[in-house]
């Protein structure tokens, strides 16, 4: 019944460790049809190289599972949060990447320090608030998803694919579970960049707003004009 998704969520998570963004059975990647409600994600605890689609879990909105006989990853419902909230995603990455969940260690956003950072986002790379006491003893899972997305209030979600959660890691998203899992790895090179750059120099400045904009927009808008644009008749192949 949901073979295609479940391909898309299996396809996804094992990116992961091909990546380099997850040890062991660290991380997860969730794929998600809005037409009808529900996303599939890997099974807790299971290793990568266990993985087969038919061990994907669908589940609900609610985490309700819809089919498959395992539990799902114990971050459903922060994905699921995140679905809720982020209206035309229709994929979710949490993965443990060593470079990114170190600045969530030192609960420091990720300043644009350099043009790979401005070619995917405008703004520095978020990190919300270290959970209080309360939350993490309410609905773990479900307060980090509320955490990520009041941090992500007053921004685009379509263009801020990526946050960072205190203390914990990094959460992407994006149009479909190959582009989350894109967004992560992104995440984590411009992690490690920032990370370089304030080894370097402990006081390097963010770039300048002009080359911010420029690179943002050599690829994203209707100006962008990065990579190739396939006319008709490349697409029929009479060229």
């Amino acid at each position: 019944m949901f073979t295609e998704l479940k391909r898309e969520a299996y396809e996804a998570n094992l990116e992961i460790p091909k990546q380099g963004l997850a040890i062991y059975t660290f991380g997860n990647v969730s794929a998600f049809d809005a037409a009808r409600g529900v996303f599939a994600i890997k099974p807790s605890g299971v290793p990568y190289d266990e993985l087969t689609p038919d061990l994907m879990v669908v589940v609900d909105l609610d985490g309700d599972i819809v089919e498959g006989s395992g539990r799902p990853s114990s971050d459903t419902k922060t994905h699921a949060v995140l679905y809720r909230e982020f209206a035309g995603i229709r994929g979710v990455c949490h993965s443990h990447s060593m470079y990114a969940v170190a600045w969530a260690q030192a609960c420091r956003e990720i300043p644009v320090f350099g043009t790979t950072h401005a070619d995917h986002l405008t703004e520095p790379i978020p990190v919300t608030e270290p959970m209080s006491d309360d939350a993490i003893e309410r609905d773990y899972e479900v307060e980090t998803g509320h955490q990520i997305v009041q941090r992500l209030r007053g921004l685009d979600p379509h263009e801020v694919e990526m946050i960072i959660v205190a203390c914990h890691g990094p959460f992407t998203w994006g149009t479909s579970a190959q582009k989350a899992v894109y967004n992560s790895r992104v995440l984590e090179e411009i992690a490690q960049m920032a990370y370089l750059t304030r080894t370097i120099n402990p006081i390097a400045p963010p770039i300048k707003e002009t080359l911010i904009r420029k690179h943002y927009l050599r690829k994203h808008g209707a100006g962008a004009y990065y990579g190739q644009v396939e006319t008709p008749d490349v697409i029929d192949g009479l060229k």
